[in-house]
């Protein structure tokens, strides 16, 4: 990580440069706020003690990165408009290094999450976008269970709901041996996402049903289970094909004349599936799939 030092007082700026170069940080130092603008770095310290020198144009350009505000005093000048343009913190002259160490490290772990955050969610958005919700979300009232025979569509549901209502989620899958632990752990008026409720035998629903009961949560099941609350059935006959689930024949006849019978001929597609036209034809009407003119 590289720090750009911004002072025009070249000694303390050296003082500076050489205590963060021993906590491991490569530094260039700046006394113009016109050269460092030319410059490349993670972290900006600016002095905001620069006369005749105007930060704002550096502020602008470079408030993706972590700029920290080096004050002698606290006013709308030195700290509120620079904070206002993009800057991310301040500290007030003289200050100990630690301090200094503190908030850069802070900052660099919020952009390191954030990053991941954003990561997540573009992951999150493609892996579930072809997935079509045909409900009304207005149905969806946690406490819920959801019985379904496709499980990403309740994943589709889910982070629909925690994106309208802006709520924190707390994933819960009951194939995990430390569930209880993570129910436990669960940040207060999280929203709990528990799945696979149909591998936990009567005694241990009982027990989770025991431990979430103030809570909200919003269950999924593959199987119809009589539980304490009301059960949204959803079941679709497009699913996705899912490496980790073994489709019948039938699911997967139907998922590929589904997916692909408007991108390639019916005689290739038949090949493809390693039956005639005629059986192809059959099985459409034996589905009730019909091709889009």
């Amino acid at each position: 990580m590289k720090i750009i030092i911004i002072e025009n007082e070249l000694y303390l700026a050296q003082s500076i440069a050489a205590k963060l170069g021993e906590a491991g940080y490569e530094t260039e130092i700046y006394s113009s706020i016109k050269e460092a603008m030319k410059s490349s770095g993670d972290v900006y310290l600016l002095s905001t003690n620069l006369p005749g020198q105007n930060s704002a144009p550096l502020i602008t350009q470079f408030k993706d990165k972590i700029i920290i505000l080096m004050v002698s005093y606290i006013n709308n000048d030195t700290v509120s408009e620079p904070l206002r343009l993009g800057a991310k913190d301040y500290i007030v002259k003289p200050f100990m290094i630690e301090e200094l160490l503190r908030k850069i490290e802070h900052y660099r772990e919020y952009q390191e999450l954030r990053h991941q955050n954003l990561l997540y969610q573009e992951y999150t958005n493609n892996l579930l976008k072809d997935i079509k919700l045909e409900i009304n979300m207005e149905k969806i009232n946690p406490p819920s269970i959801i019985l379904t025979n496709y499980p990403r569509l309740v994943d589709k549901i889910i982070f629909t709901y925690i994106k309208t209502h802006k709520r924190r989620l707390t994933f819960v899958p009951l194939t995990c041996k430390e569930w209880k632990e993570k129910i436990l752990a669960a940040t207060p008026g999280s929203l709990l996402y528990i799945t696979d409720l149909q591998i936990l035998k009567k005694a241990e629903r009982d027990i989770l049903f025991s431990m979430i009961e103030s809570q909200l949560f919003i269950i999924s099941t593959t199987s119809d289970i009589k539980t304490p609350y009301d059960t949204i059935e959803l079941k679709t006959e497009s699913k996705l094909y899912d490496q980790n689930e073994i489709l019948t024949i039938d699911d997967y006849v139907k998922f590929i004349v589904n997916s692909f019978q408007n991108k390639f001929p019916d005689t290739e597609l038949s090949k493809k599936l390693g039956i005639s036209r005629k059986s192809l034809w059959e099985k459409r009407k034996k589905y009730g799939i019909f091709k889009k003119k």
